[in-house]
């Protein structure tokens, strides 16, 4: 009887073991392409199987390349306008969602996670079938358009989780000081709600900068973002300055990702202060 407590913490230890190293095995799979992806980067050889020592000289080619300045300026006009449109729209969203009774806000409510949910390449087909039927011209606008569609959902529901932990009577206090609607959403609501505000905006443009296959099926001639840039690039071979690119791209991303976390956990905090 005595051992039994024992065989059990020893089978204890090991299953959290097992479990750790699982754990360990899957971030080593999941991240360590990426590491050797900037890790080559830095290749001094032209082909990125062979490494020949360390230099910088992708990255000075891949400043001076002007057709991928081109293609960056084009995709920071389409992720910052569908930013900001995404942004503006999803709050709305999530604030008449969460503060609204309707006829038929269930229904509606599932059509909200729907972009979230269906897979990119069946949003992209739908979405150029509409544009197509529409007679709308491919271009720089139809991406935004698209963008804008996938990234209200992510907006709102960022928004809606902030809202979640929303204190009304701060709201009807103001009110109670004669202040109206409008002011008490400027002055109250949208201050206190903004860091999800935000970390939204930021996940939205997260999102749209680094789009690939909705803004394949969307683009038209003369609007290449920097996704399809590379992919063009990648069909001539896997040199250097496509793993630089990609590192760059990497590293925006994952700064951007790590901003909208601060700004939601800054959030967070103050729902506690409240």
């Amino acid at each position: 009887m005595e051992n039994r407590p024992m065989r059990r913490r020893r089978r204890g230890r090991w299953l959290s073991r097992l479990l750790s190293l699982h754990g360990v095995l899957g971030y080593i799979f999941l991240y360590l392409p990426i590491v050797v992806l900037v890790i080559f980067s830095f290749n001094a050889s032209r082909h990125s199987v062979a490494w020949r020592g360390f230099t910088l000289k992708w990255y000075a080619e891949l400043f001076s390349d002007q057709q991928v300045g081109a293609s960056l300026v084009k995709s920071l006009i389409v992720a910052t306008s569908s930013a900001v449109v995404s942004t503006i729209l999803g709050t709305m969203v999530a604030l008449g969602m969460e503060r609204y009774e309707f006829p038929g806000k269930l229904p509606f409510d599932a059509l909200l996670y729907l972009p979230i949910i269906i897979p990119d390449i069946a949003m992209a087909v739908m979405l150029l079938l509409f544009f197509v039927m529409s007679k709308i011209q491919l271009g720089l606008v139809t991406i935004v358009l698209a963008h804008v569609a996938f990234n209200i959902s992510f907006v709102a529901v960022v928004v809606r989780a902030r809202l979640a932990f929303f204190d009304i009577s701060l709201e009807e206090a103001a009110q109670d000081l004669y202040a109206n609607e409008w002011e008490t959403l400027r002055r109250v609501t949208l201050p206190l709600i903004m860091p999800g505000v935000l970390a939204g905006g930021l996940l939205a443009f997260t999102l749209s900068i680094d789009d690939f296959v909705i803004t394949f099926f969307t683009a038209g001639p003369g609007s290449t973002t920097l996704p399809l840039r590379i992919y063009g690039m990648v069909k001539l071979g896997v040199t250097p300055e496509i793993n630089a690119l990609s590192s760059m791209m990497l590293l925006a991303s994952m700064a951007l990702v790590v901003l909208s976390l601060l700004l939601r956990k800054e959030g967070g905090q103050g729902i506690e202060l409240m």
